[in-house]
């Protein structure tokens, strides 16, 4: 079953040897998996086909609560199941970690999305053990330098070289999900808007398809080139600030200078076109809210002349600059194997030979009309994340242009019908940190019942530990920036 299938009922519920039956051969690398979350009384899993390029949803009833762990199969499941058991108390059998992972025993309540029970104490969180001589522990976080979200990393180390980096997150939670439930969709759309603040256009073109999905509504030809645009400055926007930041993390501050100046183009570019600087509520289950203008148009032809200006000499002083190659040359690679594994996405599991794009798979409009490659690199490193984001800088520079000379005249919004029957609807959408996937469950009254968003954080998180190891620990701080996993759309 494809995104583009529409419905009242999409999810196929099965039984428990078929659950376990296609764990196995997630575990295998017949499927990739998409996503795993919480229901009422299930749980769900979101598969790609990696041979027929489809996406598969099923479903699992657990009257007793239960359900066969995939993460038992496929490691990548196993933060996915812990949250699901926090989340909804649902509990994954013979799971290899049955520690909590948003749950941090200050909610007041336990498992907020299913039983709600009252709090009871809980014992201190207990990171993984490593032995061997002349090791010793840095304990880093939650709360850091400057103005980045809390996260805490426990560092294992010989000398100053990385043994083990354990994380543990969860301190951004805000119980989006819960927020969701009940909210009629303009109201759910903003939510989405403001899962993570720099994806604040991929969460909401996600949302949006999503329940167009589940309604079998498709938006105005106009409004899917606008977001489009919208999408696509928003990669560029944060592809210049990763740029600068990791240049900076390398002690070379000049290229954050220039790549901030430019990424403030862009900014002010999208604030004077639609209104505000991030695009924030702009994309809408049935379309979009803000239209561009000629004058528009020509603010955005000139922010491209700019950018094909500056951005080559920048990029040749990058690339002529020895002793910040030296730093990021080699650094934090991380294996192909474990990038398809964990089905990185975006410029994480580009860089590791993960030929994955969800514009170029699913073939949402306007993509399918637009041409556009898959940048990909097979080095892994530090240095292979930064030159994905220039390539894709460059790249959406081309699309933007499509996008302006093959605009589509026409109406931006068109009213979603009301849902009259419960309904489900899904979306997968490229952001600028990789793909993002939504599932929706909209009641009789098209309101939401349920509402899963998955961040590509989920999956990148857990490889910075596998790319830090071996490495120093003054390299941490550059590995971390080349991920620029988010926080706050990981802990929701």
């Amino acid at each position: 079953m494809t995104e583009h299938d529409k419905g009242a009922h999409i999810s196929t519920i099965v039984s428990a040897d078929v659950w376990e039956a296609t764990c196995k051969e997630i575990g295998d690398g017949r499927w990739n998996l998409l996503a795993l979350w919480g229901d009422t009384g299930l749980v769900r899993m979101a598969l790609w086909d990696t041979r027929e390029n489809e996406i598969t949803l099923i479903g699992l009833a657990c009257p007793e609560g239960t359900f066969p762990s995939v993460a038992r199969h496929h490691p990548p499941a196993l933060r996915l199941e812990r949250a699901i058991k926090d989340l909804f108390g649902l509990v994954p059998l013979d799971t290899p970690d049955t520690r909590p992972w948003l749950d941090h025993g200050r909610w007041g309540v336990c498992e907020p999305l299913g039983q709600n029970r009252p709090a009871v104490a809980k014992t201190p969180y207990v990171f993984l053990p490593a032995e061997g001589e002349s090791l010793h522990k840095i304990p880093v976080g939650p709360v850091h330098a400057g103005i980045i979200e809390p996260g805490h990393f426990r560092f294992t180390a010989s000398g100053e070289t990385v043994v083990r980096l354990e994380e543990r997150l969860g301190y951004v939670h805000r119980g989006i999900e819960q927020l969701m439930a009940g909210a009629d969709l303009p109201h759910a759309a903003k939510l989405a808007g403001r899962v993570s603040g720099d994806s604040t256009v991929a969460y909401q073109l996600a949302f949006a398809r999503a329940a167009e999905n589940a309604l079998g509504h498709a938006a105005p030809p106009r409004a899917h080139w606008l977001r489009a645009l919208m999408a696509e400055m928003e990669r560029i926007a944060n592809h210049l600030g990763d740029i600068g930041a990791i240049c900076n993390d390398a002690s070379f501050p000049l290229m954050q200078a220039h790549c901030g100046i430019l990424r403030e183009r862009v900014l002010r570019a999208a604030g004077n076109c639609f209104g505000h600087r991030l695009m924030r509520d702009l994309i809408v289950p049935g379309g979009v809210t803000a239209d561009i203008s000629a004058k528009a148009t020509d603010i955005l032809r000139r922010l491209l002349d700019v950018l094909q200006k500056d951005l080559p000499p920048l990029v040749r002083l990058y690339d002529n600059t020895p002793s910040l190659l030296e730093r990021t040359v080699g650094t934090g690679i991380l294996k192909p194997k474990l990038a398809r594994q964990y089905a990185a996405g975006g410029y994480i599991g580009r860089a590791s030979g993960r030929n994955f794009d969800a514009r170029r798979m699913i073939h949402y409009p306007p993509y399918g009309a637009l041409n556009f490659e898959v940048q990909m690199r097979l080095d892994g490193d530090v240095n292979a994340r930064v030159w994905i984001r220039i390539l894709e800088v460059k790249q959406s520079i081309a699309l933007i242009r499509q996008i302006l000379d093959g605009m589509p005249e026409g109406n931006i919004f068109a009213p979603p019908p009301l849902a009259g029957t419960p309904r489900e609807g899904y979306a997968l959408v490229e952001g600028f940190r990789g793909d993002v996937f939504v599932w929706l469950g909209l009641d009789a009254e098209g309101r939401v019942r349920r509402c899963h968003l998955r961040d590509p954080s989920w999956f990148q998180w857990p490889l910075l530990e596998a790319a830090i190891e071996g490495n120093i620990v003054a390299d941490f701080p550059l590995c971390n920036k080349s991920f620029n996993c988010s926080y706050a759309g990981h802990d929701l």
